[in-house]
């Protein structure tokens, strides 16, 4: 057993805030780190203390593990809370931080590094039987005996990379005439990205959920599930609206996929917070798809259903005390929803949007929580991750978390930026999330697909304000207010109701 009695935060933004409060209420002192860009951030501004690592790119500050350690040294720092990004799936960060002396509020370095890989993961948890998704076991490097196991496994299949996530080195190959450009593009990317640039095939699953388990170990060999979260509404194979419990699960289902999340944090020895990875088909048929060894992004869902402080029982974990409950003891009460705030413009793809908040207001009541690290004025920079919030609300069932989801999205006052609200609105009231009848590809299926049926009338709006336009330098100018002046000034709909 070993107290914690100050404890850094080597993160920023909403995670660095959300770790920190949850410090506070503990007893724990609090050291904030940041970069030059975010002198002025909430998480700086909370802290205990506060120090800068570096310029403005996170090669500079948040990934400089030496000065991070530094810090902690100058500051008798007890342990570090990675959050999620940046350090936190670092197994050479964690091993560097027990040599030091430090907790690591996370799994060993051993198994971060065994579940950072993808090939030596689905080797590890082999001999539970967990189910797999049909492909090879090895990196494939021989391009003619990979176009063979293609075959045996059947087109279309997904050339994957081994390390990182994010869709990136990851790519869908319908024919053998694709495979050997497609995989020389996956090697390329995920050598860029991870340094590594293993690769595997996989057989493509085109209609999959995303659904993942939660999983908590302490260092006396106790490891239970905290059931799942539904994660299909994706963009760029990134996750954007999240739910618990699943709206497709059934009890037996449910059970089953806990007890094969279980056995894989079995197969790493794995301590702390954790997520387990899976895909599941139209016929409901699941297979491990890989574990992410950190505190998700997504954690606020599960700790609405279970009402557990996640990071509160990783604190306690790394302190070497045994977890407070059984798997008998955890049961799922309601419904939560989680909607990420990015700034980004989902009418152009998704692409990133950066400015300042010129209005931010956040939504309250009943069943709202709002994550964020932000506040009105405040620019939004064009170094890091364009998530603003994570709104998440909680209701008795489905419908309600729903209902107030809608509510809160209506209250969000966001000006300066565009940014995912609109779409959150837009899933939200689509009969196929209501229904709960949707997959991985929602976004082309029916987002992607109603934007380009809008835009006919875009274009006959934009015909319409050049005729305007015309009109009116051959005359004498309108006077404001009447329908040439009003139809002169507009955008289109979307951006004017937005902005109301």
């Amino acid at each position: 057993m070993r107290k914690i009695n100050k404890l850094l935060v080597a993160n920023r933004g909403e995670i660095a805030l959300r770790v920190m409060r949850t410090a506070k209420e503990m007893d724990i002192q609090t050291v904030a780190i940041y970069s030059e860009a975010d002198r002025n951030a909430l998480h700086v501004r909370f802290a205990d203390e506060a120090v800068c690592v570096g310029g403005p790119k996170s090669n500079e500050s948040y990934l400089r593990g030496d000065v991070i350690l530094d810090v902690c040294r100058r500051l008798q720092v007890d342990a570090i809370h990675p959050g999620y990004g940046f350090l936190s799936e670092n197994a050479g960060f964690a091993r560097q931080v027990q040599e030091a002396g430090l907790i690591f509020i996370g799994p060993s370095p051993e198994a971060i590094e065994l579940m950072g890989s993808k090939l030596a993961a689905k080797a590890a948890v082999a001999k539970y039987n967990i189910p797999m998704v049909p492909g090879t076991e090895h990196a494939i490097t021989d391009v003619e005996a990979a176009k063979l196991i293609a075959h045996q496994v059947g087109f279309p299949i997904l050339i994957k990379a081994s390390a990182g996530g994010g869709g990136k080195g990851m790519r869908v190959v319908d024919n053998v005439d694709m495979f050997e450009e497609q995989m020389q593009l996956a090697v390329s990317e995920a050598t860029s990205a991870f340094g590594d640039g293993s690769v595997f095939i996989e057989k493509y699953i085109g209609s999959p959920r995303h659904i993942e388990i939660q999983v908590m170990g302490d260092t006396h060999g106790n490891i239970v599930h905290l059931f799942e979260r539904e994660c299909s509404i994706q963009r760029r194979h990134q996750k954007v609206i999240e739910e618990a419990p699943s709206a497709i699960l059934t009890p037996a289902l449910r059970e089953e996929m806990g007890r094969c999340a279980v056995n894989v944090a079995k197969a790493c020895d794995y301590v702390g917070a954790g997520t387990v990875e899976f895909l599941v088909d139209e016929n409901l048929n699941f297979y491990f798809l890989e574990m992410n060894t950190r505190l998700q992004v997504e954690h606020p869902v599960t700790e609405q259903i279970t009402g557990l402080d996640l990071v509160k029982e990783q604190i306690l974990v790394a302190e070497g005390k045994a977890l407070r409950f059984r798997q008998e003891d955890l049961h799922i009460n309601g419904h939560a929803l989680e909607l990420r705030v990015y700034a980004e413009d989902p009418a152009n793809n998704f692409l990133p949007d950066i400015g300042r908040l010129e209005t931010y207001k956040r939504p309250q009541g009943l069943g709202v929580r709002v994550d964020d690290g932000f506040e009105q004025g405040m620019d939004i920079p064009i170094y890091y991750d364009p998530m603003i919030a994570k709104l998440v609300t909680f209701g008795k069932d489905r419908q309600e978390a729903i209902t107030k989801m809608l509510r809160a999205i209506d209250e969000y006052q966001i000006t300066g930026i565009e940014t995912t609200l609109p779409f959150g609105k837009y899933v939200l009231q689509h009969e196929a999330f209501v229904s709960g009848n949707f997959d991985t590809k929602f976004i082309e299926r029916y987002y992607t697909h109603d934007l380009l049926a809008r835009k006919p009338d875009e274009q006959t709006e934009k015909i319409a304000v050049a005729l305007t336009a015309m009109l009116m330098h051959s005359h004498t100018p309108k006077a404001a207010g009447t329908p040439e002046a009003t139809a002169n000034s507009n955008g289109s709909s979307w951006r004017k109701n937005r902005l109301k």
